[in-house]
């Protein structure tokens, strides 16, 4: 009899030892490198660079995810960097990413200049390109992937005095560090889009690196729930909006600036 009940035993503890985890609570660190070319009215344009460095949590589990910048982390609307006042117009404190995989759903509840927009979208499949090259991140192995949007983004620029905005074409390359020993497809920016969680994240040029500084087993299971607040638009409309108060805000602001 003990023949047979070893082998078994041995067979239920190394299913135990290779079973994949698929809820949990996984924290980022993002980097963002940025050029800031600003001018007053009347003034010289300047140029300023800054890098802003912010942590966020991602809670997945049942097919779900839902990711927030950590209120402890939320820097400050606005820093003054050589005697020019800077306003922050990314992530704020209430803007939350909710995702479900099973209906390839998206939400994205964003404060822009004091409004709430909450946006409803269906998960994009991107182009990816896997490669053979891998690396270890916090004990998982992770394999490579690669993809390029190209979309149009806005440039603002000095034209005879006068700073004009203009869309450009623009070719995105996005790389990603991808473990399938976490076989949800979450993570930053890019959701649903690879067969394992992402990790690393670079973009931008490498000017935007999300990078995974803790997994933990257990999911904040109240946080992973569908944003509600905020008035709702598509993602096209959404883009309207922003520009419509930004176009607002240089008007009766008299500062203008890029960022790039």
């Amino acid at each position: 009899m003990k023949r047979i009940v070893l082998p078994c035993l041995s067979l239920l503890l190394t299913g135990g030892l290779f079973a994949q985890q698929k809820e949990g609570k996984v924290t980022y660190e993002r980097s963002v490198q940025m050029q800031i070319t600003m001018a007053a009215r009347g003034g010289e344009p300047q140029t300023i660079s800054q890098t802003r460095t912010n942590k966020f949590e991602l809670n997945f589990a049942n097919d779900q995810m839902s990711w927030k910048q950590l209120e402890d982390d939320i820097q400050a609307d606005e820093s003054q960097t050589g005697g020019i006042m800077i306003r922050n117009l990314g992530s704020g404190q209430d803007d939350i990413t909710f995702c479900d995989f099973s209906q390839s759903k998206k939400v994205e509840q964003r404060d822009f200049m004091d409004k709430r927009f909450l946006i409803s979208d269906s998960i994009q499949k991107g182009n990816w390109k896997l490669a053979d090259e891998t690396k270890t991140i916090l004990n998982h192995l992770c394999r490579k992937a690669t993809t390029q949007r190209i979309g149009k983004r806005m440039s603002m620029g000095m034209q005879n005095g006068k700073m004009e905005r203009k869309e450009v074409d623009d070719t995105t390359t996005t790389i990603a560090w991808f473990t399938t020993d976490i076989p949800v497809p979450a993570g930053p920016e890019v959701q649903g889009q690879l067969p394992g969680l992402i990790l690393e994240l670079e973009t931008n040029g490498g000017r935007t690196i999300y990078k995974a500084l803790d997994i933990q087993a257990k999911p904040d299971m109240a946080a992973i729930k569908e944003p509600t607040k905020g008035k709702k638009v598509t993602r096209a409309e959404f883009t309207d909006e922003t520009k419509k108060l930004m176009d607002q805000m240089q008007q009766n602001g008299g500062m203008r600036f890029r960022m790039n």
